[in-house]
């Protein structure tokens, strides 16, 4: 005959002594784990809590002491887990409540923890713990909302300012922390933007938001091949991510009209290249370091354009955006140089050479210094009214010019104030000719040097009427100036002789 199974009834007293003891054993857990997290070995804690649990899946008390453990290990939402398993258990766990409230708190759920402590009120309305809370999840929407109406102003440092607030009220919150890195990166502050978003990936290496911030910063100290990495990454992370979208195709948009700028520079398109970059420059207004490149380069293109104004223009804009940037300072010190505007030249280079103590920096300062120095004198050239290579017979020629023009015999029925105009004009243009007939005292003066340092020349010194008459020959070099009263000044005229 077959055997047949059959259902044996447990022993009733049996299986109470068996759950009984299970309790027991799931106090000492508790016990035990209560003295270690008293010793703040929060790990040991946790262990003897799970412990107690997994012997007595059914008690409240247990969950919500290790959730406590949790908490005071910084992982907030397996806390949360436990919050909300010990309140299901027993919804009138009033700590259960505070603690699932404090959780939502850290991670940055504002009104989720104001249900659990409205809950917690409900059953104490005194409980002082659940108001205080109360108020802090209201300070935290509160925020919340300043840094989105910030943000939407593009005011970034409020946006900074309180998210560090809501932080150190929501110190797990990631979403907190991402909009300070955000800010942060916006406001040029790449290292302290970077460390955050890596904290936030040390801990979650797919966290899209982190990778965006992390290609952000990239993006904005011109590393863009780098950073389009960090933003594809975080699309393969979320593919519906709107900002790395954008970010990314900026980033490959700015990159190919610079390069394409650059290529048309080299190629002497200069108008075409001056085109590009302004183009680029349309792109992302906050991209401040490429910018900066950017208006310099268009500062190289207008200086070949003979737009030195425009040149200047676009390396001070560089420079307002990155005041570090070294090659603006040159290129802008480079179009004062050629305006002849030293003293502004001056400027830049010190800055430059205090920036970067080279041997070339040096040199263009001291060429510089010259420069200005040479500005201050008298300009001999400007008197005969010839260019710094004139030569010798362009000079004699130029002298001759002037000294006819500006004799004073030739201004003798002028009123006093032109016959003295006249007569300083006259003794420049003797001055400048002496100078600059003589080799000696034109490279001297071409130098920069004080001609009167070799004791040979002294300005106030010179004769214009002996230099005039050794210039012609004779007295007047064969010249009347007619000064008739039917002649003007503006009428004379010079009769050979």
């Amino acid at each position: 005959m077959a055997a047949v199974d059959i259902d044996v009834p447990v022993d009733a007293e049996s299986q109470l002594h068996n759950a009984g003891d299970l309790e027991r054993q799931a106090e000492g857990f508790k016990e035990q784990g209560n003295a270690f997290y008293s010793k703040k070995d929060y790990s040991e804690a946790f262990n003897y809590y799970t412990k107690a649990i997994d012997a007595c899946p059914k008690n409240a008390s247990y969950y919500g002491n290790r959730a406590a453990t949790l908490m005071m290990l910084c992982r907030f939402r397996e806390a949360l887990e436990d919050s909300q398993q010990a309140v299901r258990l027993d919804d009138c766990f009033m700590k259960g409540h505070l603690r699932e409230g404090k959780c939502h708190l850290s991670l940055g759920n504002a009104m989720a923890a104001a249900r659990c402590f409205q809950k917690v009120l409900d059953l104490e309305p005194s409980n002082r713990e659940a108001q205080q809370e109360n108020k802090n999840a209201e300070t935290l929407l509160e925020f919340e909302r300043l840094a989105d109406f910030g943000f939407e102003k593009r005011d970034f440092r409020k946006v900074v300012y309180c998210m560090d607030r809501a932080l150190a009220l929501a110190s797990a919150c990631h979403r907190f922390k991402i909009l300070k890195a955000e800010c942060l990166a916006l406001l040029g502050r790449y290292p302290e933007a970077q460390s955050v978003a890596s904290d936030i990936l040390r801990m979650d290496s797919t966290n899209a938001d982190a990778l965006y911030v992390r290609g952000l910063c990239l993006y904005y100290e011109d590393c863009i091949d780098k950073a389009v990495q960090f933003f594809v990454q975080a699309l393969r992370m979320a593919p519906d991510h709107e900002k790395a979208r954008l970010a990314c195709r900026n980033a490959k948009a700015l990159k190919a009209k610079k390069e394409e700028g650059n290529l048309t520079f080299k190629n002497n398109s200069y108008e075409a290249a001056y085109q590009l970059y302004s183009e680029a420059l349309r792109i992302d207004p906050n991209n401040i370091k490429t910018n900066a490149k950017l208006y310099c380069n268009r500062a190289a293109a207008g200086a070949k354009m003979n737009k030195p104004d425009q040149a200047i223009e676009d390396c001070t804009s560089a420079i307002k955006l990155d005041d570090t940037y070294i090659k603006a300072y040159l290129r802008r010190a480079q179009c004062f140089m050629n305006t002849e505007q030293y003293e502004e030249a001056v400027r830049d280079y010190e800055k430059v050479y205090q920036s970067e103590k080279t041997s070339d920096h040096k040199h263009l300062l001291k060429t510089a210094k010259l420069e200005l120095k040479k500005s201050k004198r008298k300009d001999y050239y400007k008197v005969l009214g010839v260019g710094k290579n004139a030569t010798d017979d362009e000079i004699k020629k130029a002298y001759r010019k002037r000294a006819l023009l500006h004799h004073p015999d030739r201004h003798s029925a002028a009123t006093p104030e032109v016959q003295k105009e006249e007569e300083k004009k006259f003794k420049e243009v003797g001055e400048a000719f002496t100078v600059l007939s003589d080799p000696k005292k034109k490279t001297r003066y071409d130098n920069g040097h004080d001609l009167g340092d070799d004791g040979t020349f002294d300005g106030g010194d010179v004769d214009a009427n002996n230099i005039f008459r050794a210039f012609f020959g004779g007295h007047a070099g064969g010249f009347t100036f007619d000064s008739s009263a039917d002649s003007g000044p503006g009428n004379m005229f010079f009769q050979f002789g």
